[in-house]
């Protein structure tokens, strides 16, 4: 029981930061039917510059709390993200509208190639370590150990999501973004202007995925150029398993695969005398891709259009 406290744990923090990645691809694709492979970039560089803000912080203001040093980073890292996310709206994905799906797709992956140069340019290769800010001392939970990094991503990451919820559903802001998923052409001539809107939802997703890669960074303790495929091909597994261009099925896909992926490592690596242990824990991600994608293309809820933004 203790074992499996522990993976719930563990799961929960990892199915929490790939939720909030998911949130930026679904939202995107219920406007614009595009698969943003760039998005994982975005939290890349969200992350490496947070973690410059702090460094600099530090080394002028070596006095402050761990908890400000992060705040500052988030605060640093949202605005840097936006702007980028924009600029790659504007120049990569705005004039391919009207395109093949096929084309936007590729740009994407290449955008995706050039956020991971540039940062190489300006970072390095070398993996850079994330100072551990917030207190690092275990605490007793039902047998298992938690630390408090992982209760802020939990506790961060539910308040978003609930907070992006109501956006959706209860406010102005929000019946543009259904209305502008539903239908750009007649949401226009009702007074929405979908170019703003999709810009906003651009925002918001670059916003989600800066906090997430922040906290990821934190959770870690580390951060590098490359460091957004990954959770980012994973929260775009997430996101297909909830059902794409669905909110609620993105957070209920991230909290899942990061269960099932935990679950998965710690139990079958046991069985297996640590051969499919963590090291092997993406396998479990991608088979569960492949048997969403096979049994239920439409994800497990689905896709409703009236829900998407």
């Amino acid at each position: 029981m203790d074992t499996f406290i522990q993976q719930v744990i563990n799961g929960l923090v990892l199915g929490s930061l790939y939720a909030l990645i998911a949130l930026g691809y679904t939202m995107v694709y219920g406007i614009l039917n595009l698969i943003n492979f760039a998005h994982g970039d975005v939290l890349m560089v969200g992350a490496l510059t947070a973690l410059t803000s702090i460094l600099l912080l530090k080394a002028q203001f070596p006095d402050l709390p761990g908890w400000l040093l992060m705040v500052a980073g988030i605060v640093v890292a949202i605005p840097t993200c936006v702007v980028i996310s924009l600029i790659i709206e504007r120049v990569a994905y705005r004039p391919l509208r009207g395109a093949p799906r096929l084309a936007p797709l590729i740009t994407a992956i290449g955008v995706s190639i050039v956020l991971q140069t540039v940062a190489m340019l300006v970072w390095g290769r070398n993996y850079m370590t994330f100072p551990s800010l917030l207190p690092s001392e275990p605490i007793e939970f039902f047998g298992a150990t938690v630390t408090v990094t992982k209760l802020v991503v939990i506790g961060m990451s539910a308040l978003i999501m609930i907070g992006l919820m109501v956006l959706v559903n209860r406010s102005k802001l929000g019946r543009a973004m259904r209305a502008t998923a539903e239908n750009p052409r007649v949401a226009g001539l009702m007074g929405v202007d979908p170019n703003l809107v999709i810009m906003i939802t651009f925002a918001i997703g670059a916003s989600l995925a800066a906090v997430a890669g922040v906290m990821l960074a934190a959770t870690y303790s580390v951060a590098h150029f490359y460091m957004g495929f990954m959770p980012g091909l994973k929260a775009f597994t997430a996101a297909v398993l909830g059902g794409i261009g669905n909110i609620p099925g993105a957070m209920v896909g991230g909290l899942l695969l990061g269960l099932i992926e935990a679950l998965g490592a710690g139990y079958i690596g046991e069985l297996t005398g640590g051969v499919l242990g963590s090291h092997y824990q993406d396998v479990f991600a991608f088979i569960v891709l492949c048997a969403v994608l096979i049994l239920r293309p439409s994800g497990l809820l689905g896709e409703r259009v009236a829900d998407r933004a």
